[in-house]
């Protein structure tokens, strides 16, 4: 069977709480946290198992942060691969101010990763990846790791003839177009950076889209447009899959819940087309709910039903920018 590989080179803990005014220069008094596992891959894993699906969740760990780390990820029943590191695990915070709703998120840098731990990673995959498993690398890189670092990642895959599915942004972002890509999955402000201009019109983008594919050894580009949907392109073909209009709580966690959708569909054998139309609806999903929640599988799949029935129902009239 078809295994499914996450990888986070930088994961979290997310502390998440509450408070009743944020002012400064006093002791504000605020809720009980809650602890999340967080981190690109980490991410995709846990909304692969809310929608049904195993995979084999790999990251780096480290000092009591990361034990934390390994404790939340084991209570969601994930499966889970850890690379000891001598750094600390980094621990992100955010707060809601319940007078305004407004969230304040507050992220600190990873570790740093020695080149040994890095070792450990590559001697892992050669060992465990095989033919036509999908390696998903997610997220940004730590301190002092190459930059392209998930380059390495992608040749290991190529010599396993394993899907790579790269969702990552940062320093990771330009070096990795160097690699053999399967699928990619770039929101609209990573792929402007990649196309090397500093805004899209809708006019410019599918043309922009092509021209990726014919620059880059990428097989699939899937373009995420937020709250309207996703544009992607394989071949000739291109195709938007408008998202369902919905009340968004937060928009924490969508992108992943979208890889998540594409790859659990695809170890599925459910074509591309159908694949990315399920992830728009799990990254649609997911932003029904408040902090890192991810999607859940009943609300993915109204929502694709929607995504089905709308897709041929292309809006003519879209606005001048996106």
């Amino acid at each position: 069977m078809k295994k499914i590989i996450t990888l986070t080179m930088n994961p979290v803990v997310d502390k998440d709480t509450s408070v009743a005014g944020i002012v400064p220069n006093k002791k504000l008094r605020c809720a009980t946290p809650a602890y999340f596992a967080g981190g690109g891959g980490i991410n995709v894993s846990r909304a692969l198992k809310k929608l049904g699906g195993d995979s084999l969740c790999m990251y780096l760990a480290g000092g009591p942060t990361g034990a934390h780390l390994q404790h939340l990820v084991a209570e969601e029943g994930i499966e889970q691969e850890v690379i000891s590191i001598e750094g600390w695990t980094r621990e992100n915070l955010s707060v809601t101010d319940t007078n305004t709703q407004l969230q304040y998120r507050f992220g600190v840098p990873g570790p740093k990763v020695k080149n040994e731990e890095l070792l450990a990673i590559l001697t892992f995959l050669e060992e465990n990846l095989q033919f036509d498993d999908f390696m998903v690398v997610s997220g940004k890189l730590p301190q002092d790791v190459p930059v392209d670092f998930y380059v390495e990642i992608s040749k290991i895959a190529d010599k396993k003839n394993a899907k790579f599915i790269l969702d990552t942004s940062g320093v990771a972002l330009l070096p990795s177009m160097k690699a053999n890509i399967y699928l990619m999955k770039p929101n609209l402000g990573e792929f402007s950076t990649i196309m090397g201009v500093p805004s899209i019109s809708v006019l410019q983008l599918d043309t922009l889209a092509k021209k990726f594919l014919e620059t880059y050894k990428c097989k699939v580009l899937v373009i995420s447009l937020g709250a309207k949907g996703a544009l992607w392109a394989h071949g000739n073909k291109l195709e938007h899959i408008p998202a369902p209009t919905v009340h968004q709580e937060s928009a924490i966690g969508a992108g992943d819940s979208m890889v998540a959708g594409i790859v659990h569909s695809l170890s599925n054998e459910k074509s591309l087309g159908e694949a990315i139309k399920y992830g728009v609806a799990c990254g649609t999903a997911a932003t029904l709910h408040t902090g890192t929640q991810l999607c859940n599988k009943e609300d993915a799949d109204k929502l694709y039903e929607w995504v089905l029935g709308n897709t041929r129902k292309e809006r003519k009239k879209t606005p001048k920018l996106i």
